[in-house]
């Protein structure tokens, strides 16, 4: 398949799961558990209306550990997407890393490696300069850094843990997915 040409490639909003869209309980494997963050629907809502490709990008070592079934990681999907259509949302990817690399060895498709990125730009066209990366940990927003576009850190889920961190690399930091959201559509070019 032949590259995108620049001129109609995609910006994307890369967002963590859990943690940033709906609550994090750990290991995510009960569909009937999945709550949207508040706020989060219509973050997402607005990206779409914006134009803008609302991707996933999500480790889930879970399943490595045996902890998450591949099935059972497909509920919580479905779950997720099914939340935002009630708010007139909706994610145009997603896109999972099942590894732990203490058990199944490194890969270069748990954040922050850019793996699924690729694979996402591949599959969509995406402008990575004109694209931002969303997420609770550091390891969601430092493929900015490598793929060259804006992360921004957000402290539900366990973003207190990394706010440091992620200050000290240059990483905005604000309260939620919608004040994440706020900032990239204020900051888009017109």
């Amino acid at each position: 398949m032949p590259p995108t040409p620049p001129s109609i490639r995609r910006s994307a909003v890369f967002l963590d799961r859990d943690g940033t869209i709906i609550e994090d309980e750990g290991y995510a494997n009960d569909p009937a558990r999945v709550q949207l963050l508040p706020g989060a629907g219509e973050a997402v809502a607005r990206i779409n209306r914006a134009g803008l490709l609302a991707v996933v990008v999500t480790n889930q070592s879970g399943i490595a550990r045996g902890i998450i079934t591949p099935a059972q990681y497909e509920g919580v999907e479905a779950r997720t997407d099914e939340l935002l259509r009630k708010e007139g949302a909706h994610l145009d990817a997603h896109f999972f890393c099942p590894h732990a690399p203490e058990i199944s060895g490194p890969c270069e498709c748990r954040k922050p490696g850019i793996k699924l990125y690729r694979d996402a730009d591949a599959r969509f066209g995406i402008d990575f300069a004109r694209s931002v990366w969303i997420g609770d940990r550091l390891r969601d927003v430092q493929p900015a850094r490598t793929l060259g576009g804006t992360g921004i850190l957000v402290l539900t889920g366990q973003g207190d843990l990394d706010a440091d961190a992620a200050r000290v690399e240059g990483f905005q930091v604000v309260a939620d997915l919608g004040t994440a959201v706020g900032s990239v559509l204020s900051s888009a070019p017109r």
